[in-house]
């Protein structure tokens, strides 16, 4: 069951990551294109930068951001401070790495929920882009999903690390 569980981890955060790594090189061919657009401004040719590139720019990188939390945290990637445990016994360090991914877990869920809440409220009440008029929630929804990948991954890394601090095999 627990390798199961490991493998569905790996699969949900790698594929997110893969996309969230898709998001960011579509987000750069767009950025290219639009400042090669304001390029042709002066010649009145009819070609200028993309309407709303900021938008998709704004939208795209925190749904990127997101769909790159849960390989972050399988990887145990995140950022520790480690001043005092290099000087700690092996048992304290796998302890701590359980009440880390205790946290970060509970982060992830609570982060999530406000992300839905948020979403919620913009698609209630109608907000929009300033630019391009994308509406809002959309830019929401695409970032719940890398956060509810992100509890899910969360909850799993405290069961590993769970198995680790009573020294069963990984």
């Amino acid at each position: 069951m627990y390798k199961a569980l490991g493998r569905l981890a790996d699969i949900l955060a790698r594929i997110l990551a893969y996309a969230g790594g898709v998001v960011l090189l579509v987000l750069v061919a767009l950025t290219c294109v639009s400042i090669a657009g304001r390029a042709f401004i002066p010649l009145d040719i009819g070609i200028g930068p993309i309407r709303g590139i900021y938008d998709f720019t704004e939208i795209g990188m925190a749904a990127a951001i997101f769909a790159f939390l849960p390989w972050a945290q399988l990887q145990d990637a995140h950022a520790k401070v480690d001043l005092f445990t290099t000087a700690m016994p092996d048992g304290m360090n796998r302890f701590l790495d359980v009440i880390f991914n205790i946290g970060m877990t509970v982060i992830a869920a609570y982060g999530t929920y406000r992300l839905y809440l948020g979403m919620v409220d913009r698609r209630n009440f109608g907000d929009f882009s300033p630019i391009a008029e994308v509406p809002l929630w959309y830019g929401y929804a695409a970032c719940l999903v890398g956060g509810i990948a992100f509890v899910l991954v969360a909850a799993f890394c405290v069961l590993r690390s769970a198995r680790r601090l009573a020294g069963l095999p990984e």
